[in-house]
């Protein structure tokens, strides 16, 4: 598997861009209804669903080229960790049966991003800010 670690800058940031673009899938849908969720229909944008899809929205959106990657990671970490502790947590302990894998999921690959950075295909880095 040598082969595969000349590709791990450029696979942190095909992780990050494919992480990006599956929950910018969670903000549209809340913000904009697309795609479509019943369950999402009527969502305030002032309430706490409403705040959150919009978190989603920019931070996925920074996310997604590659800037303030660290920063933008680490608040979405945060969000995921919030989502799954006031959401699934309750309804039980284990992620799969309170389906809170997704939140864990997506709050784990946010922190491993905010530690390891955007990678070379990003805004970040030709800022040199990475």
């Amino acid at each position: 598997m040598n082969f595969l670690k000349a590709w791990t800058p450029q696979l942190l940031s095909v992780f990050r861009i494919v992480v990006a673009l599956l929950f910018l899938q969670h903000a549209t849908a809340k913000l904009f209804g697309f795609p479509h969720v019943p369950m999402l229909d009527g969502i305030k944008l002032m309430s706490l669903i409403g705040i959150g899809g919009i978190i989603e929205l920019v931070g996925g959106l920074l996310l997604l080229i590659g800037l303030f990657t660290r920063v933008a990671a680490f608040v979405l970490s945060g969000e995921m960790a919030v989502a799954y502790f006031m959401v699934h947590a309750p309804q039980g302990f284990f992620p799969l049966l309170n389906q809170g894998e997704g939140a864990v999921f997506y709050c784990f690959a946010f922190l491993y991003l905010a530690a390891a950075g955007a990678g070379p295909w990003s805004v970040d880095r030709l800022r040199n800010a990475d």
